[in-house]
């Protein structure tokens, strides 16, 4: 999954470089976007997902508490 994240953000980069705002991604799709902000909203939140691949959310939680005494 996060190569295929990271091939998307290549190309999205790739086409906001070349000041393309339609992007065509190996897998067919073909998306176009209104202005640059919102490519750069997109490459962000690529950025964002391809942080995320391989995180866990915690397993076990331990609390601790005290009277206040």
């Amino acid at each position: 999954m996060s190569d295929t994240l990271i091939q998307q953000r290549e190309e999205l980069r790739n086409a906001r470089a070349t000041g393309v705002r339609a992007v065509t991604y190996s897998d067919g799709r073909k998306v176009e976007y209104r202005s640059d902000a919102e490519m750069a909203a997109a490459i962000a939140d690529l950025d964002r997902r391809i942080a995320m691949v391989g995180r866990t959310s915690p397993t076990t939680i331990v609390f601790a508490t005290s009277k206040g005494c």
